[in-house]
């Protein structure tokens, strides 16, 4: 199976700082895929290098396809109307599905002629995507989709993006801040730190792979097969976030962790990494 995205020991300098740098990561095709880290972690440097906005300075870059790209400012031309933005679009790319974009825009009531500069953030949104899906790529590259919109259009751009993924092959590598917004799209989880990948799998054999113990402050060491990913303690409790798939010590009690808390124990943790798949990353 060819992968929808390959990077391998990418990296991208401004000046005398990495932004990425020994970036490898790999997503098979068909997957929706979250890209989360915190600011400044480069997840927007990594998506520019991907669709070609950047040069890399070390490392490679595969793509099996055609890419489209949807910046998270969502940029179009606000003296046109929606028509004329699909025109615009048609005459620039040959792989151009006009009756499909127009179609989906007339489904969602946006107005083919009105000029964006009217459109509410919403609409924005769904023209912008639907100009990238026109062009039927095989990667959708999103950066920051959600960003600066109501949760009712968080909810529609999201549900379109399903459709979408439903509707024609895809895969689809998405940057966020916020989880919730992810949890019930996305299969796939990235997570970069400081420009390097921290956490790249299947989000279900990830959540799979970890747990979530409590126990006494004195229980001692962590259960033997376990990798602690983060400590904290509250009084008399310890709480422990580890991979691992069993544990037998009795003054531990476990229970598998949500993807908020998943995310948010490596972000806390930036020496700590989750790659388990060499086999995915290999040159």
């Amino acid at each position: 199976m060819t992968d929808a995205l390959r990077t391998t020991g990418l990296g991208v300098r401004y000046r005398r700082t990495w932004a990425l740098r020994d970036c490898s990561l790999a997503v098979p095709p068909g997957r929706v895929a979250a890209l989360l880290g915190p600011n400044g972690a480069g997840k927007t440097t990594l998506l520019h290098a991907v669709v070609g906005l950047l040069a890399p300075d070390a490392g490679t870059i595969s793509v099996a396809g055609q890419v489209a790209f949807m910046a998270q400012d969502k940029p179009l031309y606000d003296a046109f109307t929606v028509a004329e933005t699909l025109a615009f679009g048609r005459r620039l790319n040959p792989t151009w599905d006009d009756a499909h974009a127009v179609a989906r825009l007339e489904g969602l009531g946006v107005p083919l002629d009105r000029r964006v500069s009217g459109l509410s953030g919403g609409q924005r949104a769904q023209v912008a995507l639907t100009v990238a899906l026109a062009r039927r790529p095989s990667l959708l590259v999103l950066d920051e989709p959600l960003a600066n919109l109501d949760p009712l259009a968080r909810h529609d751009v999201m549900r379109a993006l399903m459709t979408a993924v439903a509707e024609q092959p895809l895969t689809v590598l998405l940057s966020s801040h916020v989880v919730a917004d992810l949890r019930d799209t996305c299969d796939w989880l990235i997570v970069i730190n400081g420009g390097r990948v921290q956490v790249s799998g299947d989000i279900d054999d990830l959540l799979a792979g970890h747990l979530v113990l409590t126990g006494p402050a004195g229980a001692g060491t962590p259960p033997a097969g376990s990798r602690v990913v983060e400590a904290s303690r509250t009084g008399t409790r310890t709480r422990l976030l580890v991979r691992g798939t069993s544990v037998t010590d009795p003054r531990w009690s476990a229970r598998p962790p949500d993807l908020e808390e998943l995310v948010m124990a490596y972000l806390r943790s930036p020496d700590a990494a989750a790659l388990p798949a060499p086999a995915e990353v290999r040159a």
